[in-house]
């Protein structure tokens, strides 16, 4: 709680007030930010407790500004249990932004279909997940003292959110499939065997990060919803080299659907 305050204390003497929306930014999604107007940013590693994103091609800022009209504080970047941090520290930035005032959480990610009706370069509204990380954020001593232990997670992505996203997709003609995403703890990507697995237990598309900071909004009430954007196909019969570099491209095509997504979402929130 003292790291908390100590943080966020700090981006409110550095002009972060009372956000209204907090937006996590995923891998090769970061052209949000041409359309915000940029009031204040910091780098991740000079904002006190905070951890520093390892990952070359995720940036590590913290961004307050304005879209659509609306006050929000930005993360370019994320952190992830692969780059050596534990699920608490992962998920700090989301308790940070709570604490700032944020009323809404939006989340993006790039991720893998094992669902192979969708294709790469398509988009999946997030309806459900499963954990595979092996931890949780939440499972920690002094847990009870930041909300309730046993949250609930029947319904973990806001219906109001997603049903507004429904509705902006159809009439944008976006498409916008749903399903199931599950978060493995990687770095490395899966084996053949894997993806059958991954398949069988009722997964649509696969990534390493996003359902840590899903939990740690329940946990604070907070709505939250997510998108990913399917960057590779995971068909385990004729599977082939991933190379990121294709997987960021492919990511940066799907682009600007996600932002016409997530600015018309912020619109009407």
């Amino acid at each position: 709680m003292q790291y908390i305050e100590e943080t966020t204390n700090y981006l409110r003497k550095k002009g972060f007030e009372n956000p209204e929306i907090g937006i996590i930014l995923g891998t090769g999604l970061g052209k949000l930010l041409e359309e915000m107007k940029i009031i204040h940013e910091v780098n991740y590693n000079d904002i006190p407790h905070f951890p520093t994103a390892t990952v070359e091609f995720h940036k590590g800022k913290l961004l307050y500004g304005i879209i659509e009209g609306k006050t929000v504080v930005v993360m370019q970047g994320r952190f992830h249990s692969y780059e050596g941090y534990n699920l608490k520290e992962v998920t700090f930035p989301v308790r940070i932004m709570h604490q700032l005032g944020i009323k809404k959480l939006l989340v993006s990610n790039a991720s893998g279909a094992i669902n192979l009706n969708f294709k790469k370069g398509e988009m999946m509204l997030i309806q459900d997940h499963i954990n595979l990380l092996g931890d949780s954020p939440l499972a920690f001593k002094d847990v009870s003292e930041y909300g309730e232990r046993f949250v609930d997670m029947s319904e973990p992505y806001d219906k109001k959110m997603s049903d507004k996203l429904r509705q902006i997709a159809k009439e944008n003609n976006i498409p916008l499939h749903e399903g199931v995403y599950v978060s493995v703890l990687g770095p490395q990507l899966e084996t053949k065997a894997e993806y059958r697995y991954l398949k069988i237990i009722g997964a649509d598309a696969v990534g390493m990060s996003t359902v840590p900071e899903i939990i740690v909004a329940n946990h604070l009430n907070l709505p939250v919803v997510a998108v990913s954007v399917l960057t590779d196909e995971c068909d385990p019969d004729h599977l082939k080299p991933v190379n990121i570099k294709e997987i960021i491209a492919m990511a940066a095509k799907a682009e600007p659907h996600m932002i016409q997504l997530f600015k018309e979402l912020i619109k009407d929130v």
